[in-house]
């Protein structure tokens, strides 16, 4: 199955937690002996995977459940899906839709679903332990809300997230906008798996998981029983990101993905989304496009550019749109020297086109999309200089204790993390430093979007920019700012959920807010 690092959680007591994955491909150099043996491993009684359906209307039924599921030719995973797909059923709604969606849990361990990006009420966030019981095997539990805001999210468990989101629950959700700017649209979800995940296990045989199961993560309004919890609970052991060895788009990898057909003349959408734990950079051949939306919200009149590489962080959105106006077949694909980088690409294909001379240059040096000036600037909500209700610092730093490693927000890790504490109506800026001295930080901020005023202490000069998830590389510092709007505890944490079930969450917390739920020490909630 699809392990991604088991990183050595006991994120004790309560609430929060998420991080990203990326990257597909199809592997060279592999022991293909190794990869048979993983064809072999079907398990008995398990559905073959279908193809991904795309889910309308006001009330939808998703189903978690487990089935065997082809990852190229060779490789064959059990996964754990929703409604039997890798991605799990596309849920694709209109602007202003309310729409209610049934959660039945067909699987042998508690599932939530956290709907990323999108505005929901806080009890509609799917967070156990802080909005809701993780929903038992079994049983159903029932989300409610407004599709409010158009563009590209996504929906995937947020229990026990570092391993279950490694399995394949996740799925894309599209909010329509009133008019569309384009002909078609496809969607296009990045992610890695393992080939041989028997390594990690070996690596983590012998380990203490004691604290790892049964926890009760209790109330998030209770911060006096979070802070009472050891940092030793949430230890992770240093994970090796190359294990992920094979890319994947839309659950496939190399000549399993499906080509994107296109006809002459149609102005087209990629919806590009990062549900990995790796950084991909996409590159679109043969076309001059626009980047029209990041995390969902569109740009301000985006200018055309060509050969650059769009990097697309765990948590991250970005859509692209162009004009097919170049017949031929042209690769999707994305650049870099890891071992499954190879397999993730896809070809558009102009309907009748014959084959042509377009070749793969993955590991060409090409410059990198930068949001910092790109578009037209307008009138935005907020600016650098403005007076704040609220400001926070976040210092994201990594720490050893015993051998073992942290990941830490102002040197506390989870449940120790300081909350920002805000009241409704509050305008909040939030300055956000990577002093880690490896590895990037995909902070992603749940229940509102944030627009981003500067990096590295320039400001931004284009489109005004909002955003969910913002990734920052060691060095990197970015200031946002948000209004206090959504009542709630909201998560604020790193979408590398390796590194968020080693410390690195924190609250947004509202002042007089009363989660309603009672948290049940039974359900085993793991939030991360």
């Amino acid at each position: 199955m699809k392990f991604k690092f088991l990183t050595l959680i006991a994120i004790t007591i309560l609430i929060l937690a998420a991080c990203s994955k990326t990257q597909n491909g199809q592997t060279s150099g592999m022991d293909h002996d190794q990869m048979n043996m993983s064809e072999e491993k079907k398990e008995a009684g398990l559905p073959q995977s279908t193809d991904t359906k795309i889910l309308t209307g006001n009330t939808i039924n998703i189903v978690a459940k487990e089935a065997n599921h082809q990852l190229n030719n060779n490789v064959n995973v059990t996964a754990w899906t929703f409604n039997g797909s890798v991605p799990g059923s596309q849920i694709r709604v209109k602007q202003g839709e309310k729409v209610k969606i049934h959660l039945k849990n067909e699987l042998p361990d508690p599932v939530s679903i956290h709907w990323h990006g999108i505005p929901v009420p806080n009890e509609m966030d799917g967070i156990p332990g802080v909005t809701q019981n993780a929903v038992q095997p079994g049983e159903s539990f029932t989300y409610e809300f407004i599709a409010s805001v158009p563009g590209t999210y996504m929906y995937h468990t947020h229990q026990d997230g570092v391993n279950q989101l490694d399995k394949g629950l996740y799925g894309s959700f599209i909010v329509e906008p009133k008019e569309k700017s384009y002909d078609k649209d496809f969607t296009l979800m990045l992610d890695e798996w393992m080939s041989n995940p028997t390594e990690m296990d070996s690596q983590m045989s012998g380990m203490d998981h004691s604290n790892m199961s049964g926890m009760n993560h209790g109330n998030s309004s209770n911060n006096s029983e979070q802070q009472s919890e050891s940092q030793d609970g949430q230890a992770s052991m240093t994970h090796d990101m190359s294990m992920y060895d094979i890319y994947t788009i839309n659950g496939k990898s190399g000549d399993s993905i499906k080509p994107l057909s296109v006809k002459k003349g149609e102005k087209v959408r990629l919806r590009l989304i990062n549900i990995g734990f790796l950084s991909h950079n996409i590159h679109l051949h043969g076309h001059k496009f626009k980047v029209v939306a990041i995390d969902g919200q569109e740009l301000n009149e985006p200018q055309e550019i060509q050969d650059q590489l769009v990097a697309i962080a765990p948590g991250e959105r970005y859509d692209i749109e162009f004009t097919a106006n170049n017949p031929g077949k042209w690769f999707l694909e994305d650049h870099g020297d890891m071992n499954g980088t190879g397999g993730m690409k896809t070809v558009i294909s102009y309907e009748g086109a014959k084959d042509t001379a377009d070749q793969s240059n993955q590991q060409e040096t090409l410059p990198v999309f930068n949001f910092n000036s790109y578009g037209k600037n307008t009138e935005s909500k907020f600016t650098l200089n403005q007076k704040y209700d609220v400001e926070y610092t976040m210092d994201l730093n990594t720490a050893q204790k015993d051998g073992n490693t942290f990941y830490t927000i102002n040197g506390k890790s989870f449940p120790n993390t300081d909350a920002i504490q805000v009241k409704k109506g509050d305008k909040v800026k939030v300055k956000l430093v990577n002093n880690s001295p490896t590895g990037d930080h995909p902070m992603h901020l749940h229940g509102h979007f944030f627009q981003v005023l500067s990096k590295n202490g320039v400001p931004v000069e284009g489109s005004p920019i909002m955003k969910d998830t913002i990734n920052l590389k060691p060095g990197d510092e970015y200031v946002i700012a948000f209004e206090a709007n959504t009542p709630g505890n909201w998560l604020f944490h790193c979408h590398d959920l390796h590194h968020a079930t080693a410390g690195m969450v924190d609250l947004v917390k509202y002042e007089g807010f009363k989660p309603g739920f009672t948290p049940d020490s039974k359900a085993g909630n793991k939030p991360e």
